[in-house]
């Protein structure tokens, strides 16, 4: 899941993108509503956390924006604004969810996952293929019951895949949901880590597998690919 922080303090930006990487979710951080409509123009995110006091504009508007063109991605306003009007104008103007400054780390991963479990949005509480499931709550991927030890993106990677379950997931899509911006992407990066992924599921005994499908994408079916070069050719990377 991709997350756009809008926080104009460096510091506690650093702090919340940090604790939110850990996780388990892709952060870009901005600092300012100028660079954040700009990162909105160019990427797709599952949710903005925004801050009210920018530098730049009242973070009001730049939901009020968001808004107006029926962007619906969810938005929790973090903000030391404690009035009750002002939380009743951002929710008014389109905000999800408010969170008031100071906040526990654990608090916001809370709020945000329960944003991204309502109806439409991005976040399912179980996602099962065949007899793999990931739970998203604790963040646990299993194969028959049993855990599955899959690094934080390998996680990430089976847990985008899981949700379009049956669809072709391009290359782009996954760069996209899995790095952000400042992430150093390798041009074969997704190959290899799709590679890693296969391999585990295979070595569990996974009834769901991860199929190549060459010049267009992958997709997690409930047939297993024996091997990488099968279902539209091998990988590069390996």
């Amino acid at each position: 899941m991709r997350l756009l922080l809008i926080e104009d303090n460096r510091r506690l930006a650093s702090l919340t993108a940090e604790g939110l990487r850990k996780a388990g979710f892709a952060v870009d951080l901005v600092h300012s509503a100028e660079d954040a409509s700009a990162a909105l123009a160019v990427a797709g995110f599952d949710a903005v956390l925004l801050d009210l006091g920018l530098p730049d504009a009242d973070g009001l508007t730049l939901l009020s924006a968001l808004r107006a063109r029926a962007d619906n991605t969810p938005v929790l306003i973090l903000t030391a604004r404690d009035g009750v009007d002002d939380r009743v104008r951002g929710l008014n103007l389109g905000a999800d969810d408010y969170l008031l400054k100071p906040f526990a780390l654990e608090e916001l991963v809370a709020r945000i996952r329960a944003l991204l479990r309502r109806p439409g949005a991005a976040l399912g509480m179980v996602l099962q293929q065949g007899n793999v499931a990931f739970d998203s709550a604790a963040r646990l991927a299993t194969v028959a019951g049993r855990p599955l030890d899959l690094s934080r993106r390998e996680l990430d990677a089976l847990e985008l895949l899981l949700r379009r379950a049956g669809r072709v997931v391009s290359k782009a899509a996954l760069e996209n949901g899995l790095y952000g911006f400042g992430d150093e992407v390798g041009s074969n990066a997704v190959e290899v880590l799709i590679h890693r992924l296969r391999k585990r599921l295979q070595a569990a005994g996974a009834t769901a597998g991860v199929q190549t499908l060459r010049g267009i994408g992958y997709i997690l079916t409930e047939t297993p690919a024996e091997a990488d070069g099968q279902n539209g050719g091998g990988e590069t990377g390996k």
